[in-house]
């Protein structure tokens, strides 16, 4: 780094001075005038000597009004011995940190947790505070692949002291058996029969027939008047009518949460793992939620620390009863069972929607059932 003064000139002949600066290359920069006759400038501490003969040429004067950059820095601490020695050690310890992993971010993880993942990749070699050296990238992608069968593909670049990991999640499929394996068709789960198509096999149900799960819908044999019993691979679809249901009771008047927008902030710091709080005392309130942030500190883009800041934040609420009437609490409860069994019926085909609503003592009981339509059969493998 350059080392760089910071001056203010000062004269009759400031436009002079400039032009003469711009004629002999000498190079100014963030020059602002501060009054009639005054400018503010920056150059560079080479180019200092060319400048006091402009300004004498130009009847101007000159004031250094700050100096920066590392060089003058070690000069004004030259005397300083510790200064000196603590300044090599922070750089003995940045480059011998720099050997390490302190951060890892994975992507790409939808279902597979965090926690999960870390722990997976931990005892096959990558973990925070490891010697890059010793990481070993192809063997942990290649254990990786063969032990985990719902990550389909993985990849690991290092930059810096953090460690990226990008995965793709296989598509979990049904099992399918070999169509040159005998097999029958059985229910995946139980249901009224709605349609039923025969490919391959013998069906073992009928339309209206109720089934249970388990129970065999297409039979991975045919009989013949002259070819007698002859197995095969049952193929076909069977549709039929299955029910999801979701019941809940609640009161008229509840127990709510009501926020009074105070709270409080505690901080701790996580040295590899080690925690020093800067707080002891419990908190204020009585009743609260916590929100619990962490964040690495880094010195560049890729350049993450050992050291974690924690920053836990309080939020302060207050219980007050709340009373519904009966409609509010119809569609308070309904609103919570549809938001359950959301995943539930998500892409099937819906026949129909019942809700049973029972006035209790205090509240409402509702139980709300969904009628889908979905194809029930899967292969099961005839074992001899």
């Amino acid at each position: 780094m350059r080392d760089i003064y910071g001056i203010e000139v000062e004269g009759f002949f400031v436009e002079r001075f400039i032009n003469m600066c711009a004629n002999k290359n000498v190079k100014l920069w963030g020059t602002n005038k501060l009054q009639s006759g005054i400018i503010q400038t920056n150059v560079t501490i080479n180019e200092m000597k060319t400048i006091k003969k402009i300004a004498k040429k130009t009847g101007c004067k000159i004031k250094i009004k700050s100096k920066k950059g590392i060089p003058f820095v070690i000069r004004k601490y030259k005397n300083r011995k510790v200064f000196i020695f603590l300044f090599f050690i922070l750089i003995f310890s940045i480059i011998t940190l720099s050997n390490f992993i302190w951060n890892i971010e994975i992507y790409g993880n939808n279902n597979i947790s965090r926690e999960e993942l870390l722990n997976e990749i931990g005892e096959y070699g990558l973990k925070v505070g490891i010697m890059k050296s010793k990481i070993d990238k192809n063997k942990i992608k290649e254990e990786v692949r063969l032990n985990d069968n719902r990550i389909a593909w993985i990849e690991i670049n290092i930059e810096g002291t953090n460690a990226k990991i990008e995965i793709a999640e296989a598509v979990q499929v049904p099992k399918i058996i070999d169509k040159n394996e005998y097999c029958d068709i059985v229910a995946e789960k139980e249901g009224i029969i709605t349609r039923i198509n025969v490919n391959n096999g013998t069906a073992a149900v009928k339309e209206g027939d109720i089934v249970e799960k388990g129970q065999k819908l297409i039979n991975g044999w045919m009989e013949g008047q002259y070819t007698g019993v002859r197995y095969m691979h049952a193929i076909g679809n069977v549709e039929a009518k299955v029910w999801y249901s979701e019941e809940l009771e609640e009161s008229f008047i509840q127990d709510e949460k009501v926020y009074t927008n105070i709270s409080e902030n505690k901080y701790a710091v996580n040295i590899n793992k080690n925690e020093i709080n800067f707080y002891k005392r419990l908190s204020k309130f009585k009743n609260y939620d916590t929100i619990e942030t962490k964040n690495k500190l880094k010195v560049l883009e890729s350049f993450y620390l050992p050291i974690e800041i924690k920053k836990v934040t309080n939020y302060e609420y207050k219980i007050e009863k709340k009373e519904y009437t009966q409609e509010e609490l119809e569609k308070k409860i309904i609103d919570e069972l549809e938001e359950k069994m959301k995943k539930t019926i998500e892409g099937k085909e819906i026949s129909d929607r019942n809700i049973n609503i029972e006035k209790t003592e205090d509240g409402l009981k509702i139980k709300l059932m969904y009628e889908t339509i979905e194809n029930i059969g899967i292969e099961q493998k005839i074992v001899s």
